[in-house]
């Protein structure tokens, strides 16, 4: 005879079962009624009514949420582990702002979730493809973090060089090196927004280089993740045939 946890565990874990589908299908759908109703509580001039109706949908949200991941941190083998992983952070960061009283919204972090359907649909090819993306990562990861930093000191030299040749033409608009961080992110990512731009000779000449330079650091991360997906494809090839 199974006790309360184990029956809990079956439901919440296991989705081999009429139960554990149901559930699983009912947070699903939760989830994203609950996007659709923070969309349309972003919308202007609705009425009183629908404000409150909106709040109260996403208080009972709230209430299930909360109830689904104390169960969850229950029933889990390893509680801690559950509460550092991905989706246990997730699930966190979607109920927690409400509890403390902060400004910030979090619930979009929501759509995140949608990822366990695929575990729930038993979608193998999926679940290959997205340990494929973790392998990927976990491959490039010194990789990426020598590039952010390399980046980073990209844009400050950028700061830098643009606020010497703009800061007497433009003072407003390159006040300092700080507020030619904008201009310096947007230009070496080649956003290009145009609301800071230069005027001065010098700072159209550097400017050039900048994007020249920014055109590689795009292309970049691009290249490494595609090639360590390409590994990770064969690395997992190799396991089949092993």
């Amino acid at each position: 005879m199974l006790g309360m946890k184990q029956r809990l565990k079956l439901i919440i874990e296991d989705n081999s079962t009429i139960a554990g589908r149901r559930f699983d299908f009912f947070i699903q759908s939760l989830i994203l009624l609950s996007l659709v109703s923070f969309s349309i509580d972003t919308l202007p001039n609705l009425p009183a009514k629908v404000y409150d109706l909106l709040y109260l949908f996403e208080l009972i949200c709230i209430s299930i949420f909360s109830l689904e991941y104390i169960l969850r941190v229950y029933v889990a083998t390893k509680p801690l582990a559950y509460v550092f992983s991905f989706y246990g952070i997730i699930d966190l960061l979607a109920i927690l702002p409400f509890f403390v009283g902060t400004s910030l919204d979090l619930r979009t972090l929501r759509i995140f979730r949608v990822f366990r359907i695929f575990r729930s649909l038993k979608i193998i090819r999926y679940n290959k493809a997205l340990n494929r993306f973790r392998l990927a990562f976990k491959l490039v990861k010194e990789e990426m973090v020598l590039f952010f930093i390399v980046t980073a000191i990209l844009i400050f030299l950028s700061a830098s060089g643009i606020y010497f040749f703009e800061n007497e033409a433009q003072p407003e608009a390159f006040t300092s090196v700080f507020h030619s961080l904008w201009w310096a992110v947007v230009t070496l990512t080649t956003v290009g927004y145009g609301d800071v731009y230069p005027i001065t000779l010098g700072g159209r000449i550097f400017t050039f280089f900048v994007l020249i330079v920014g055109v590689g650091i795009v292309t970049v991360p691009a290249g490494l993740i595609a090639s360590a997906l390409s590994k990770a494809r064969i690395m997992e090839n190799e396991e089949i045939e092993k």
